[in-house]
């Protein structure tokens, strides 16, 4: 099998620690080898001066589960998860997460998601790993300590910034075709190209992606929601025929129509702008996501008025409720799905509100609306100026600058960031006599609504002396529906 001359890894991140993994494994007998992500980061320009990664994947030719086991003992390691079908083991020791993987292959029969193991050599272990920038090895013997084998090639596709399958592409996205979005993966997280030959087999096999479950096609999408520049991972799945089995919805956004002179800019384009501003803001993956659907809705909204042009009403309440059927297509939290419903109900709000005659009440509402998400929901707004007339963005942006300053007004004023009625429902109950139920809610609501008017101020006095004033009204009126469903 071809190898390198023995690399210097003095100077790599944790080499004393690989040491010590080594000196257990040459007392046991185990013939081990670190392979993986930590090895090929250590050989691309891209990841210098980046965090390094301590989760550490390793090839042992004998039983895996039980070096493990080993490690575990020997460097006092703790949290020991053993998958015996597929001879892996996990295991933390000192802040590293280390999976041992007992060198196999591994198949997937044409309708199958469950794959079928064997035992195999390093050559056969590496060879039905997914892309040749993945097929390194590093010896963690002694007599091997450093060793580095490449029997595909991997450095020179590194140094080439070339994603390329060590077999046949058609067999290795056969074996297991996840690989075929691992593969847009790390093209968009290190900025690499798609072989032709690679990508060709792609396209021919897109349909494979059917086989597998949502979970795993949603965590690929969300690690190339990760990248530096995600719309480059979004403008991949599109280009190789991949958006309708991951996210068909985004299809709908490409295309730009004109009627009477009048152009609605691609929609698919300008969300992919919007993307990449804000991943430039944040690496919070909710937010990026937020991003990419926060015009889901405008095909379903499109419409042409005359002498308006293009107008999309509601297509950010619609696009809202899209998340719906999204988010448990894609087995996203529920968490997850609000917080993204909440950015594309709201994305329009804030541009609405910059005119000098905005009230109060009204930035009350935003604030209280967004909650804790309120600057998430600027970093969307602002991301969502894409035009490409500098004076157009400069006025956008200076409104945007003017809600903002109204915000900050109202929040020193009101301190109505973690907002809600200053009497609550027990304290309703008992000054009104009330038991549990909806005219509680009602009570409390209607406070709620007094001080984002304005009517009050956000006080517990001022609150308790309002529904005093209130809830003979509230009662009658009550008393009043009740009556009349009797009859």
């Amino acid at each position: 099998m071809k190898t390198i001359s023995s690399v210097d890894v003095s100077n790599w991140p944790y080499q004393d620690f690989l040491q010590r993994l080594g000196r257990v494994a040459d007392e046991g007998q185990f013939d081990v080898y670190v392979v993986g992500g930590y090895l090929r980061d250590r050989f691309v320009a891209q990841t210098e001066g980046k965090t390094v990664r301590k989760d550490i994947d390793f090839v042992v030719l004998e039983d895996a589960l039980k070096f493990a086991q080993l490690v575990k003992e020997e460097l006092h390691g703790h949290g020991l998860v053993v998958y015996r079908q597929f001879g892996a083991a996990m295991v933390e020791v000192e802040g590293f997460k280390l999976e041992f993987v007992t060198a196999r292959t591994e198949s997937y029969e044409a309708n199958s998601r469950k794959p079928s193991v064997q035992k195999a050599d390093l050559y056969s272990d590496l060879s039905r790993r997914d892309f040749t920038i993945n097929t390194l090895a590093m010896g963690l013997n002694a007599r091997n300590f450093g060793v580095v084998y490449d029997p595909f090639d991997g450095l020179s596709d590194i140094r080439k910034k070339l994603i390329r399958t060590p077999l046949e592409p058609s067999v290795t996205f056969k074996d297991d075709p996840l690989r075929i979005l691992r593969a847009v993966r790390f093209a968009t997280l290190l900025g690499f190209d798609i072989e032709e030959k690679t990508r060709r087999a792609i396209r021919e096999m897109a349909p494979r992606l059917e086989i597998l479950s949502w979970e795993r096609i949603r965590d690929e999408f969300l690690k190339i929601l990760g990248a530096e520049k995600p719309s480059r991972g979004i403008r991949l799945l599109d280009e190789l025929g991949l958006l309708p089995y991951v996210f068909p919805e985004l299809l709908d956004l490409k295309g730009v129509e004109q009627r009477k002179g009048y152009h609605h800019k691609d929609v698919f384009v300008h969300t992919l702008r919007v993307l990449d501003n804000v991943a430039a803001k944040t690496d919070k993956i909710p937010l990026r996501f937020a991003a990419l659907v926060h015009d889901i809705a405008k095909p379903r909204t499109k419409a042409f008025k005359e002498g308006v042009g293009w107008t999309f009403h509601g297509h950010d309440e619609i696009g809202a409720r899209m998340m719906e059927k999204i988010a448990r297509r894609m087995r996203l939290s529920n968490e997850f799905k609000k917080y993204v419903q909440k950015l594309v109900r709201l994305h329009l709000r804030p541009i609405f509100l910059s005119t000098d005659e905005v009230t109060d009440s009204a930035i009350r509402r935003l604030i209280v609306q967004a909650g804790d998400d309120l600057d998430d929901l600027f970093i969307l707004c602002r991301a969502d100026i894409t035009s490409g007339n500098p004076e157009k963005v400069r006025r956008h942006l200076a409104n945007f600058d003017f809600v903002v300053r109204r915000v900050q007004e109202v929040r020193e004023k009101d301190e109505l960031r973690a907002f809600q009625s200053p009497v609550r429902g027990d304290e309703i109950m008992a000054l009104t006599g009330l038991k549990p139920g909806p005219l509680v809610g009602k009570l409390k609501k209607a406070i709620e609504e007094a001080i984002l008017e304005g009517i009050i101020p956000n006080d517990h006095d001022a609150a308790r002396d309002y529904l005093l004033q209130i809830k003979d009204r509230f009662l009658q009126e009550d008393n009043r529906l009740r009556s009349e469903k009797k009859k």
